[in-house]
């Protein structure tokens, strides 16, 4: 069957289109876009044998599916806690439109992980909508651990960098770790030469650490600002590093609480393209303010805003894409094409996959519909509906 969508304000790869449509084939696959009445043409054959599905967008908008390469559960469920917490989650995201996710761990022991990361790459194999793991830990730096356990904290020793590659079986998409610790820019060189997109945080590495980091082979820095050395007129720190370099997308979490939103429009201007919008959600997403555990520590979530009981650091967020998306727009003030950008294409691109994140022939049929307040009206994934 095929599928169109037509009359909608359509934003993709950067650029919008005016009483846009999309079209897509059975297999969920985008064959053609355009503008106007054009799609009329592709309605005409519609008969049993073929049937033609067309929906009226009334003039909503109409993006690819948001891609969150960072965050850690939703809807009361840990995506460190088996399949059916998994599945909870992923299932409260996607209803605010995120299709594509990859799982973040928190640290725990590398053999936990490593049953945790296996875990996950059976859950790949039979739902694409899974791009794999994210480590975040245990290869911190203990002075910014943010809401990690410090114990369990360690540098990256070459036998556990293999034993967690093992275990992913390829599906390992990326890993934050601190690359100043003892053996760091060698786990760098190791990770990105088995494919993993490395991320720099959780650090206390400065603007030349950081640089050596990007040298080795890391391509991203985790949620920018937070977990990390700010930046200072004679010590710019990792931020600064990171905006010197084309190749490096830059995290952030846009929720007003984690990063100010002129921070977060300074960093839009200052690296556009490179922006990647991300939840780092935590299990409060889409569920109750109350008290929550986040890698086995105590987490109290109030007016939407995880802490740690003890000590008081921000723990993750609770932060859904849609709503970073309005954020973006309507309180930051960056450009409704720039910001669907990093939700999308972006992201994609930071973990390698740059055939998704576009509404364009030959892409999968991604995409969500949206109010003229960002609510989610309908959501599709490779074609399928998810959410209506």
């Amino acid at each position: 069957m095929t599928t169109i969508i037509h009359s909608a304000q359509l934003v993709t790869g950067g650029s919008t289109t005016a009483d846009g449509w999309v079209a897509w084939n059975d297999e969920g696959v985008v064959t053609s876009t355009g503008a106007g009445d054009a799609w009329r043409g592709l309605a005409e054959p519609s008969r049993a044998d073929a049937p033609v599905e067309v929906i009226d967008a009334e003039g909503a908008l109409l993006t690819p599916g948001f891609i969150d390469i960072h965050g850690h559960g939703g809807a009361a469920a840990a995506f460190d806690d088996g399949p059916e917490a998994i599945r909870t989650a992923v299932a409260a995201h996607r209803a605010h439109g995120t299709t594509r996710s990859v799982l973040s761990l928190v640290t725990a022991s590398v053999d936990d992980l490593a049953a945790r990361v296996a875990q996950i790459a059976e859950i790949t194999a039979s739902d694409p909508l899974i791009l794999g793991s994210h480590l975040e830990g245990p290869f911190l730096d203990a002075s910014r651990k943010g809401a990690h356990t410090e114990s369990l904290l360690k540098p990256p020793a070459a036998a556990d960098v293999e034993k967690l590659l093992d275990a992913a079986a390829g599906t390992l998409c990326q890993i934050t770790l601190a690359p100043e610790l003892p053996g760091g820019l060698d786990a760098v060189r190791r990770f990105a030469e088995a494919g993993v997109t490395v991320a720099v945080g959780h650090t206390d590495a400065d603007y030349d650490q950081t640089l050596e980091a990007f040298d080795a082979g890391a391509t991203l820095l985790t949620h920018a600002f937070n977990a990390m050395n700010g930046i200072h007129h004679r010590k710019p720190g990792p931020v600064v590093a990171a905006l010197s370099r084309d190749e490096v997308t830059l995290e952030i979490i846009n929720d007003g609480t984690h990063v100010h939103p002129s921070v977060v429009r300074m960093l839009f201007g200052e690296a556009p393209g490179r922006v990647a919008m991300i939840t780092d959600a935590m299990a409060a997403a889409g569920a109750a303010d109350g008290a929550y555990t986040l890698g086995g520590l105590d987490v109290t979530v109030k007016d939407g805003v995880a802490r740690l009981v003890e000590g008081g650091s921000i723990a993750g967020s609770t932060l859904l894409l849609n709503d970073a998306l309005r954020r973006a727009v309507v309180e930051v003030g960056v450009s409704l094409e720039d910001a669907v950008d990093a939700l999308t294409r972006v992201p994609a691109a930071a973990v390698g996959r740059n055939d998704l994140g576009q509404l364009a022939p030959g892409f999968p049929a991604d995409a969500v519909l949206l109010n003229a307040d960002f609510g989610v009206q309908h959501v599709w994934a490779a074609g399928a509906s998810i959410v209506d």
